[in-house]
């Protein structure tokens, strides 16, 4: 049994939506320490290039590379894809974690709160891993690897938070249930989805956690806010050879949180 190659990820390509920043920066940089290639997109352009010649200084020349898109649309997916077709014949990890957060009370939240979060946090899951099967195909066929899919749900999807966010809410719920079914199509293929569902990460969506940490962690059976270590660590235990098992279960990343509810 060799531990260290279980975990490995040398010569893997990934693709991380929302790579730039929070969870998906953390995530980047777990699968860049143990040897992947991986492209990141976000819809900030500057910010997305920005953060993969920062990792790229870091890990290697190339290792980071930015592909600025929005995944919200097919049409993006469509896009990012074609620029992701520009460097790489195969993809061996996708991590869909882009997503979006709405906050307002029952009796006047509005269509485009509900649409907004549930075409970045649900549509683009299901869409962009659908087009890009061939890619994680060609991946599996090459490395002899399964390939893997890891969608980023939330505590918020499988308990309730004090706040009104509904489509956040039921968005989250969804990716823990689509995951399920995604992942007894896919597995006979030799395509893997699992899922992460964080708890509490400083991060722009996570602002609480972010600027209220020590607050925040006196809730948390841990006695504390998730590191990127953490979170860098579920991701590439999923990713790699290690997680070849664990087929359509959200792994749940709180620090007790949720079992503390």
């Amino acid at each position: 049994m060799d531990i260290p190659a279980l975990f490995s990820l040398d010569a893997r390509v990934a693709l991380v939506t929302g790579g730039s920043r929070g969870i998906g920066r953390m995530i980047t940089e777990g699968l860049l320490n143990q040897g992947a290639t991986v492209y990141i997109t976000a819809r900030k352009e500057e910010a997305c290039r920005a953060t993969a010649a920062e990792l790229s200084e870091q890990f290697g020349e190339g290792r980071c590379v930015a592909l600025p898109g929005d995944v919200s649309t097919t049409a993006g997916i469509a896009a990012l894809l074609e620029d992701l077709g520009q460097h790489e014949s195969h993809l061996d990890i996708l991590v869909n974690n882009a997503g979006a957060a709405w906050g307002e009370p029952f009796d006047t939240f509005p269509e485009s709160g509900w649409d907004k979060v549930m075409d970045l946090n649900v549509k683009a899951p299901f869409f962009l891993t659908q087009a890009a099967k061939g890619l994680l195909l060609a991946g599996r066929e090459r490395g002899g690897h399964l390939a893997k899919v890891i969608n980023i749900a939330s505590i918020d999807g499988l308990s309730l938070n004090p706040m009104e966010t509904y489509s956040y809410h039921a968005s989250k719920a969804g990716v823990v249930h689509l995951t399920k079914r995604m992942a007894v199509t896919l597995a006979p293929e030799g395509i893997v989805v699992s899922a992460i569902a964080p708890g509490a990460f400083a991060s722009n969506m996570n602002k609480e956690a972010r600027d209220h940490g020590d607050e925040i962690s006196a809730a948390i059976p841990s006695g504390r806010i998730g590191r990127p270590e953490d979170m860098a660590a579920a991701a590439v235990y999923l990713a790699s050879d290690a997680g070849d098992y664990v087929v359509g279960s959200t792994l749940t990343v709180d620090g007790g949180v949720t079992i503390a509810r």
